[in-house]
């Protein structure tokens, strides 16, 4: 299914998105040496109920997963990427973080996640994985506006992270949202300019480059859910979610 917003409802999903980036943002700056992931969880839980809104993880429940996932925050850590499934584990100096926060807001849903690292310790690649997947969304938003089609976002990120130097897996990535958290299209992390849906105004996508240090290869953890990569090497994940408007692209999971 493709949902197309009415421009009436995009103050609505403006709100869902300003929700989602304040509290990763929050998120963040609580997440230290020493914090704990359900900690995380259960803070996203807090602040999402205050705003009277609703967690799309809590009884996501896809094909993929195992049972309904529970809890409100992905937290993948160091060589987890996707659907981190907050567990007992206590933040170490150097982590790799990343936060993944899908939220449904009057009824619109905005999804995004961040990457970035905790304590005095800042490895040199992990800073690296963090700042290419950031370029990567950049140029992918750049990409998208009305007529342009979903290959030209896939396209435009996937050439930020080959260049990189980063292997890209397809099997997961960005997707339309809309009343739900994932609607069609697929947008794929690398792809053909010129294929593929073509964009239209009111249309919701999330926008999500994640990337392996060496390999293009998942595995999926005991807990069903999890995915980490095949060779315990780092990973980073960035996400936004867009309108697509008559004049181009809105991110809406921008910070304010």
């Amino acid at each position: 299914m493709i949902e197309i917003l009415d421009p009436t409802e995009l103050p609505r999903a403006r709100d869902a998105g300003a929700l989602v980036a304040a509290i990763l943002q929050a998120l963040k700056s609580r997440s230290t040496v020493g914090t704990n992931l359900l900690d995380i969880d259960r803070w996203a839980q807090a602040m999402i109920t205050e705003a009277g809104a609703k967690s799309c993880y809590v009884d996501y429940e896809p094909s993929f997963g195992r049972g309904p996932f529970g809890h409100y925050i992905c937290t993948s850590i160091n060589d987890a990427v996707l659907h981190g499934l907050p567990h007992d584990y206590t933040l170490a100096d150097g982590d790799l973080v990343s936060l993944d926060l899908a939220v449904s807001n009057g009824g619109v849903v905005a999804d995004s996640a961040i990457s970035f690292i905790v304590g005095d310790s800042k490895p040199p690649e992990s800073v690296a994985m963090i700042s290419a997947t950031e370029r990567a969304l950049s140029a992918g938003i750049a990409a998208a506006g009305p007529g342009a089609r979903i290959g030209d976002i896939s396209h435009a990120i996937g050439t930020v992270l080959s260049e990189a130097g980063y292997s890209i897996n397809t099997e997961f990535g960005g997707h339309g949202v809309g009343s739900t958290m994932h609607q069609d299209p697929h947008v794929p992390n690398t792809g053909r300019p010129g294929r593929g849906y073509r964009l239209r105004p009111g249309l919701l996508l999330a926008l999500e480059p994640w990337i392996m240090a060496d390999t293009a290869k998942l595995v999926t953890d005991a807990d069903g859910w999890t995915l980490r990569s095949a060779t315990g090497c780092r990973t980073a994940h960035s996400e936004h979610t867009i309108a697509i408007t008559n004049d181009g692209a809105e991110v809406l999971t921008l910070p304010r």
